[in-house]
């Protein structure tokens, strides 16, 4: 199908974006996207995040992804969104689609942490689960944006059928472990970890 006016032109590149690949990601992995760089000397490709605190309101995912998109025209190879669906409903691999870029397979970056394969199969619906960076960013992603800093009352409404916390953990660091499992008792949850590594986003990187 030729490009459409949203497309990215084919082969209608600025000479400094030959051959270069735009990673336009959440900022929620944009440490685990600079490691993966960085082990792989992936040197071809450049990083430009979007805020993180995007997720808590997901209908504002979509449009500043295209925003970023259209913004890149012209000047890369192509464009790889570094983004599940991330509960925007289908919306944005519409969106990619009709842009004609691509975006990591799986549902949300729990999914393709663990491998979304493996996490397919697993029919968890009694787990909460945190990253790495949402270890490090609880309060200011979990606990204070839900209230429960001020109204402690309310962790029966929001985890009230979570029975336990799952800690996909990105890289083997003891104090977020530590962390993490302090998560778990604020929250009044079991608590299991689970060394994912960086699973299908590792994959997905070096296929660019």
């Amino acid at each position: 199908m030729p490009p459409t006016d949203e497309r990215l032109t084919d082969g209608g590149l600025a000479p400094e974006g030959r051959g270069r690949v735009l990673v336009i990601a959440c900022g929620a992995i944009a440490r685990e996207i600079l490691a993966i760089q960085d082990a792989s000397r992936l040197d071809h490709l450049d990083l430009q995040c979007l805020p993180a605190i995007l997720h808590n309101t997901p209908d504002r995912i979509v449009p500043a992804v295209e925003a970023a998109v259209r913004a890149a025209a012209g000047r890369y190879a192509s464009v790889f969104v570094a983004y599940a669906d991330c509960g925007t409903g289908g919306l944005l691999k519409a969106a990619c689609e009709r842009l004609g870029v691509e975006l990591i397979e799986g549902p949300h970056c729990y999914s393709f942490f663990e491998g979304n394969q493996t996490f397919a199969g697993r029919d968890e619906f009694t787990a909460f689960y945190l990253t790495d960076f949402l270890v490090r960013q609880f309060d200011a992603f979990v606990w204070r944006p839900l209230g429960l800093d001020r109204h402690p009352e309310l962790r029966n409404l929001y985890f009230g059928h979570y029975e336990t916390l799952v800690y996909q953990a990105q890289v083997d660091d003891p104090a977020l472990t530590h962390k993490a499992r302090d998560c778990a008792q604020r929250l009044g949850l079991g608590f299991e970890r689970r060394f994912t590594g960086y699973g299908d986003l590792a994959a997905a990187l070096r296929e660019l």
